[in-house]
């Protein structure tokens, strides 16, 4: 694995040092962000809506999907809570 810098390890030299019982708490900076679990969804949209958001990736240079997830999760932000449904009683 080449490596960037100076001094950098690859993640299986630094597996080998901690295997070994050395400390290699100076590699970690714990500074991370959650990761949550994926799902797969189907969204039915018109060609324009699909132009209209192929033209937007193209213009920022990221995916249609980087465009889609950014502007609902803005939609979403500013979008007041919804208030939660009463639940029926069975019977």
């Amino acid at each position: 694995m080449p490596k960037t810098f100076k001094g950098a390890m690859s993640a299986d030299e630094i597996a080998e040092k901690a295997s070994r019982g050395e400390d290699i708490s100076a590699y970690f900076t714990n500074k991370f962000t959650v990761v949550r679990p994926v799902r797969r969804v189907n969204v039915d949209l018109t060609q324009g809506m699909l132009r209209e958001l192929d033209e937007r990736a193209a213009r920022l240079n990221v995916s249609r999907q980087a465009v889609i997830k950014t502007l609902l999760g803005r939609a979403l932000a500013e979008a007041p809570p919804s208030k939660p449904k009463p639940r029926r009683k069975a019977g």
